[in-house]
């Protein structure tokens, strides 16, 4: 009997019944490709078992039968969690991994998640047992990279595979309680047409990976790599079926990594991780905010300090601008680790509110150590650090300084505002430039000098002196 088939984007993952020369979910021409459709096995023939691809080979599990149960009587209060070793991991995900959970991390080539996740392996207590896949890499090689990590081996096996069903039936047969993936995008099924990391394979590699961990229990790690714009590789509904979706951040020429999540089901979106990639592997950075104020020039012009909350961390960020005459009529702009629009947004209250001729000058925003800010309290920073550029007089050099700017030139007040004020006292500054009083109670560290602020006009005549 023929096999029925259904047509897929490359692109966005979109189905459609027939082909067609563009894409009708997304609009991109000659994207449609042909894949063999799921084929539903008949009852009972799939019981204890979990297929390694549409028509692949089948891998025994002991999985019980699935039948509905009331959601009143579940409990939820035992929820599995064990530490992978990293205190910044276990951070961003929420207080460590969730037994039989599906993680995805990405990010760009030679950042650190392989890095990341063979240290995994020799950090795990030694009643874990891992199985680490790897499709890029030989066993030999991989051997050689753990002992340059320092990674012993203890109940770690490695199999170089890239085919599903056989990891499957290995995993069956070995029956590790975790699982790592280093790449989904070079698994690959034999019964589709489409090659390794192509849309179609992606999504079937993940749907048995997925129901692997969800059935029978195993924690998945998927490395998946990303393309130009930043993005997971892959269809969009990848990021959908896993549980967690982790980004790993940080410039290649430099040492230090962030680690964000941007999906969690059992967490925080908000919590980052830091990391220091050093010769012998990944290091955890205790102390962040040590780390992005390090190096900094002292009285000079086009700097300014200030406080974020990233998730419960306050943490210390260095802002730096520069601002001069433009001979263009377009001035140019850019503004990395700070969203472009917000920028532009900051520059023309400045001008505006704050009588800074800014309109006709080249300005250039950036937040050192690859760091990147969501957090309006970092308005305030960014208007001391323009306007400090522009006059060449430096920002006061023993003050950081918070507050999110409005568009006629007020100050606001931000949250958390009191562990703000701890995190810059224990670092050391000596004054710290804010909003007005805040409606709640401040507790100022001893030795910390609080200045109030309305406007930015103020904030301008405090901390940049004529």
């Amino acid at each position: 009997m023929k096999q029925k088939t259904v047509f897929f984007c490359t692109d966005c993952g979109n189905e459609s019944p027939k082909w067609t020369g563009q894409c009708s979910a997304c609009g991109v021409w000659n994207t449609i490709v042909e894949q063999p459709s799921y084929t539903k096995p008949k009852s009972g023939s799939s019981s204890g078992k979990i297929r390694g691809g549409v028509s692949g080979k089948t891998a025994d599990f002991n999985i019980p039968r699935s039948t509905p149960h009331e959601l009143l009587n579940l409990d939820a209060s035992n929820e599995l969690r064990f530490s992978t070793g990293f205190r910044e991991l276990d951070r961003v995900l929420g207080g460590g991994a969730v037994v039989g959970s599906l993680v995805l991390v990405g990010g760009a080539p030679g950042i650190g998640k392989s890095t990341l996740l063979l240290q995994i392996c020799g950090l795990l207590k030694k009643e874990s047992k891992v199985l680490y896949v790897s499709g890029e890499e030989s066993e030999r090689q991989i051997k050689m990279r753990a002992g340059r990590l320092g990674v012993k081996g203890d109940g770690v096996f490695v199999l170089s595979e890239t085919e599903i069903s056989e990891i499957l039936s290995n995993t069956a047969e070995l029956m590790p309680d975790i699982l790592i993936i280093d790449s989904i995008q070079t698994l690959y099924n034999p019964e589709l047409t489409a090659s390794p990391g192509s849309v179609g394979q992606v999504k079937d590699c993940t749907m048995s990976l997925l129901r692997l961990s969800k059935d029978v229990g195993v924690t998945v790690f998927l490395v998946g790599h990303v393309n130009k714009e930043g993005a997971i590789a892959g269809p969009k509904v990848l990021e959908h079926m896993v549980d967690c979706v982790l980004y790993f951040e940080g410039e290649r020429s430099m040492n230090y990594r962030i680690l964000r999540a941007a999906k969690n089901r059992y967490g925080s979106t908000n919590e980052i991780g830091v990391f220091e990639m050093l010769d012998s592997g990944l290091t955890e950075v205790a102390n962040p905010s040590e780390m992005l104020l390090s190096g900094r020039p002292e009285m000079t012009p086009g700097t300014c300090v200030t406080c974020v909350i990233e998730g419960t961390r306050p943490i210390l960020a260095e802002i730096q601008a520069l601002v001069t005459p433009s001979s263009a009529n377009m001035p140019r702009r850019n503004s990395n680790g700070i969203e472009y629009n917000r920028a532009m947004m900051l520059l023309a209250v400045l001008q505006q509110r704050g009588g800074l001729r800014v309109g006709g000058c080249d300005a250039y925003i950036n937040v050192i150590g690859g760091l990147s800010i969501d957090d309006p309290g970092a308005d305030l920073a960014t208007i001391l650090a323009l306007a400090s550029a522009y006059k060449d007089k430096p920002v006061r050099g023993d003050a950081a300084v918070f507050g999110e700017v409005g568009l006629t030139g007020e100050l606001r007040q931000v949250s958390q505002i009191n562990q703000r004020l701890a995190e810059i006292a224990r670092m050391g500054f000596k004054a710290c430039i804010m909003p007005g009083k805040s409606k709640s109670k401040l507790q100022a560290p001893p030795g910390l000098e609080l200045i109030h602020v309305k406007n930015i006009g103020e904030a301008i005549k405090v901390s940049i002196k004529e």
